[in-house]
């Protein structure tokens, strides 16, 4: 009785929740990939009695970094080449470790009265250290995350174990441009990004992410460090209050350090230290003067009248409101809606943004 009331509960919680919530949510997935197989007694030999068990062998010895692994099989001698030959194809080309990391594996086969022994040589073309540094996530969310995560590192790359992911090199390229615009203060020029996706397809793949920046990365940390201190000086400036007043506040102040030029910089820096900055810079130093005063702002990239233009979303005590501070009369009424926005002539197209209804 008791077993059928909890099955009764489950279901109903299932139809009131609905199955999506339990499958979309994001996560960091930490499980090791591959359990260890079957050994003969001594660890350093495994033994596999089937194709399946000669492949899960390999990605066995690939998962710890090993160079060499002895594998007795267990199976009709017939098919002792084939199935060695074939596990190690599938192993480099369709195992996701195997393909971002293993340069060839190479064997030798010794017939035994009762089984065969291969001796198997693996040759990687990625160290130690870049495995290890590998990120196991799953979701869109944990990606950018992670992404943003490399940003404020200034990290060279990033690479991703991903879990149901189908997408494309387009398609990480665009969560970079998000998670540079999550960052505000750390954003001190948007990197030419390269992604390679190992393999071509599957369920699970590795992707590998390089991030090439347009200044050294001492450079880098210098400027972030200096507009670190420049918004730390203009919050602790602000009156102590919150919501509407607050935002109004904090760009009054930002308006007061730099000037907006159409065609000026790109990043809080130029704004904030440089003294003038284009659209893009301008919302930038905005966003990251909200985020240290916790308040939820986002960047927004669209077009006003066709022309290019960045502006932030901030949320106040109504909801998600539009705000650009490049235009001359922002203060008469700065907080827009979507629609009020879209009738001056703004228009985006970022799934990523709130919706300010």
């Amino acid at each position: 009785m008791k077993r059928r009331l909890l099955a009764a509960a489950l279901a109903v919680c299932l139809l009131l929740t609905g199955c999506s919530a339990l499958l979309e949510r994001d996560y960091t997935h930490v499980t090791p990939h591959n359990t260890a197989p079957t050994t003969e007694g001594d660890p350093s030999i495994l033994r596999a009695e089937s194709y399946q068990e000669l492949v899960n062998a390999l990605v066995y010895l690939v998962s710890i970094g090993a160079e060499e692994g002895t594998v007795r099989l267990y199976t009709d001698s017939e098919k002792v080449e084939t199935y060695l030959a074939d596990a190690c194809l599938e192993v480099v080309q369709e195992d996701p470790l195997g393909a971002y990391c293993v340069e060839f594996i190479k064997y030798s086969v010794d017939p035994v009265v009762t089984y065969s022994q291969a001796q198997v040589d693996i040759a990687y073309r990625r160290t130690r250290e870049q495995v290890a540094s590998i990120v196991q996530v799953t979701g869109v969310t944990a990606i950018r995350s992670e992404l943003s995560a490399a940003l404020t590192e200034f990290a060279a790359e990033r690479t991703l174990r991903i879990r149901y992911f189908e997408e494309d090199e387009a398609f990480i390229q665009d969560l970079v441009r998000q998670a540079y615009y999550d960052v505000p203060a750390f954003a001190l020029g948007m990197p030419e990004v390269s992604v390679v996706i190992y393999p071509n397809s599957g369920r699970q793949r590795i992707v590998e992410i390089l991030l090439n920046y347009p200044l050294d990365r001492s450079q880098l940390e210098e400027k972030q460090e200096a507009l670190n201190s420049r918004l730390e000086e203009l919050a602790l400036a602000l009156p102590h209050n919150a919501g509407t007043p607050l935002i109004l506040a904090a760009a009054r102040t930002l308006l007061e350090q730099g000037e907006y030029v159409p065609q000026g910089g790109a990043t809080a820096w130029d704004f904030l230290l440089g003294g003038s900055a284009g659209s893009e810079g301008l919302s930038l130093a905005f966003a990251a003067l909200c985020q240290r005063l916790n308040l939820p702002c986002q960047v927004a990239q669209g077009t006003f009248q066709e022309e290019p233009r960045f502006w932030t979303v901030v949320q106040t005590e109504e909801g998600w409101r539009h705000l650009d501070l490049t235009l001359e009369a922002w203060e008469d009424g700065p907080l827009y809606t979507d629609l009020q926005l879209q009738e001056l002539g703004y228009s985006w197209n970022d799934a990523s943004l709130p919706f300010c209804v």
